[in-house]
C-alpha cells in the first residue's frame, strides 16, 4: 500500500484534533469532500498551514465556532426539486392523514428553508395542527438562521415558482412579508416547530417519528457513517414511517433491507421492520 502522502496526514490530523476537542466527528465524512473543505478553513482562518490550523482549533474555540460551518452544508431552498413535493403531497400525505398525531423530524437541516417547506405543505392539507417538527443540524449558526426564518428577498421568486410546481394550493406570498431587502416568514409556521442541535454522527435518534428528512446530507458521507446514520433513522421511524432522501442518494448496505422503495424515483423510502 502506497504511503499517505503529507497533506492527508495534515488534514486527518486536523479532524482528530476537532473529535478529541470539541465532540463532533467529520473523520467518516467521504475523504474528497471534507479534504476540500478543510482546506477551505485554511484559507478562511488566514493562517499559514494545516499545522498551525490544528493547533490554533485545540487551543481556540472561538476560532472552532467560527469555522465549522465550513465542514457542513447549508445550501438549500425552499420547496427544493418540486417533483419531490409534488409526489410527497400525492401519495405520502393520504397515509399520514390516518394519523392522529404526527411526528416529523428534519435532519440536517441547514438554514430552514425545507423545514418551512414542510410546514406550508402541512397548512394546506390541514395537517400542521397535529404535527410536531424537530428540525436539528450540527451547525448552531445554521440554527439560528433557521429560528429567524428570514431570507434574501432575492430569492422570493424561485422559491415561488418552486411552490407552484410542487403543487401549492394558494399564493406563496401570502406566507411571508418583505422588510429590508428580506423576507420573513410568517410566525404561525414556527408554532410547531422545535430547533435544536443535533450530529447525526454521534448522537442519539430521535424516536417514533411518522417521517424523517434527510435531504443531500448522506452524500457527503463515507459508505461506513451511511451505514451508521440509516441505522439512526431505522431506530428513529415508528413500523410504516417514511424517509425522504435526496435526489442523489440512496439506500446502500444491510441496513436499505429494512426499508421498501415507496416512490423510488423521488428517494422515498418506508421502513418495514424495525432495527
Amino acid at each position: 500500500m502506497a504511503p499517505e502522502d503529507p497533506e492527508s496526514i495534515e488534514i486527518r490530523l486536523v479532524l482528530e484534533a476537532i473529535h478529541a476537542r470539541y465532540g463532533y466527528d467529520f473523520r467518516g465524512y467521504a475523504p474528497e469532500s471534507i479534504s476540500r473543505r478543510v482546506r477551505s478553513m485554511l484559507v478562511r482562518s488566514g493562517l499559514p498551514h494545516l499545522g498551525e490550523l490544528q493547533h490554533r482549533l485545540l487551543t481556540e474555540p472561538a476560532l472552532f465556532a467560527s469555522l465549522v460551518d465550513g465542514l457542513t452544508v447549508h445550501v438549500s431552498e425552499m420547496f427544493r426539486d418540486p417533483s419531490f413535493y409534488r409526489i410527497f403531497r400525492e401519495r405520502v400525505i393520504p397515509i399520514l392523514r390516518t394519523f392522529p398525531q404526527l411526528k416529523v423530524w428534519h435532519a440536517g437541516c441547514a438554514s430552514g428553508e425545507e423545514v418551512y417547506t414542510t410546514a406550508i405543505l402541512l397548512v394546506e392539507e390541514d395537517l400542521y395542527e397535529r404535527t410536531q417538527i424537530y428540525a436539528t443540524d450540527v451547525s448552531s449558526s445554521a440554527l439560528e438562521q433557521a429560528r429567524e426564518g428570514m431570507y434574501p428577498e432575492s430569492q422570493a421568486a424561485v422559491f415561488a415558482e418552486n411552490y407552484r410546481a410542487a403543487g401549492g394550493k394558494g399564493r406563496f406570498e401570502d406566507y411571508y412579508s418583505r422588510a429590508y431587502g428580506r423576507i420573513a416568514l410568517r410566525e404561525a409556521l414556527r408554532k410547531n416547530v422545535v430547533f435544536f442541535p443535533h450530529d447525526l454522527v454521534s448522537d442519539y435518534s430521535l424516536g417514533e417519528m411518522n417521517v424523517i428528512f434527510c435531504r443531500n446530507v448522506l452524500i457527503y458521507f463515507s459508505a461506513p457513517l451511511h451505514q451508521r446514520v440509516l441505522g439512526i433513522f431505522e431506530r428513529g421511524l415508528c413500523r410504516g414511517g417514511f424517509l425522504c432522501l435526496g435526489g442523489s442518494e440512496a439506500l446502500h448496505g444491510s441496513r436499505g433491507e429494512s426499508f421498501t422503495a415507496f416512490a423510488p424515483s423521488e428517494r422515498i423510502y418506508r421502513l418495514e421492520r424495525g432495527a
